[in-house]
């Protein structure tokens, strides 16, 4: 059974060349994001085995990369929309990225192998709780729509023949409708309090959301044994929780 399993490990992650070897000498650097996901993250990191520094759980550090206890693992903090850049350009070997963000931007370099069960919400387009008393969604053609996810709303409109405007806003999107700037927004929804704070209604689900392990494809070919173990680290970690 355990040749087995060792056979099917080095079909996998095959051995690394002596070059391979001694490029790997710099640490792995996996990117995590800030806020709220980094709470529910935490638990997963200690299943897996890594504990970052004390600094790390410092809320008034300005430090964005850490040491941990494996002498070879540091751990980056960066705006969670930045993750999946450290990771496709190779600044980053590994990250943790909303399924959010990889739709948006869609980058080849980056490989998504498993969704860390964490993070939950969905993406969702809301209106003025009045304007939809008498909007029927199936009969739009063009919409205009503030959101942070330009393209993944252009493609969900695309799809079913809607012409979006997009106006970018970072924050701050449920201001949108009642100031005039557009009529609907599309937006990452949890509870749905913050909509109803502000006057919306969800009117149409995009996607639901969770955050996902992300892996340089390039690291996974020259670093495959390292990649691969943590790879099979958090997805066991994961089926433990």
């Amino acid at each position: 059974m355990l040749a087995n399993q060792d056979q099917a490990r080095a079909r996998k992650y095959p051995t690394v060349t002596t070059d391979q070897i001694a490029a790997s000498d710099e640490p792995i650097v996996l990117a995590v994001p800030k806020g709220r996901i980094l709470k529910e993250l935490r638990p997963v990191l200690n299943r897996v085995g890594i504990v970052p520094s004390a600094a790390f759980d410092d809320e008034n550090s300005r430090d964005l990369r850490f040491k941990t206890n494996v002498a070879n693992v540091e751990i980056i903090r960066v705006r969670s929309f930045d993750v999946p850049t450290f990771v496709a350009f190779g600044a980053a070997h590994l990250g943790v990225a909303g399924s959010d963000v990889l739709m948006e931007f869609d980058y080849p370099d980056v490989y998504s192998p498993l969704d860390l069960g964490i993070g939950h919400c969905r993406i969702s387009v809301a209106e003025l709780a009045e304007f939809s008393m008498t909007d029927d969604p199936s009969r739009w053609s063009h919409v205009r729509v503030a959101t942070k996810y330009p393209e993944l709303t252009r493609k969900h409109f695309a799809a079913r023949g809607v012409q979006a405007e997009c106006i970018k806003l970072n924050g701050a999107m449920e201001l949108a409708p009642s100031l005039g700037l557009c009529d609907r927004i599309v937006d990452l929804v949890s509870s749905g309090a913050t909509l109803k704070a502000n006057g919306l209604v969800e009117v149409e689900h995009i996607a639901d959301i969770t955050s996902r392990l992300i892996v340089n494809r390039t690291a996974l070919k020259t670093r495959s044994e390292e990649i691969g173990h943590w790879v099979d680290s958090f997805r066991e970690a994961c089926n433990a929780a």
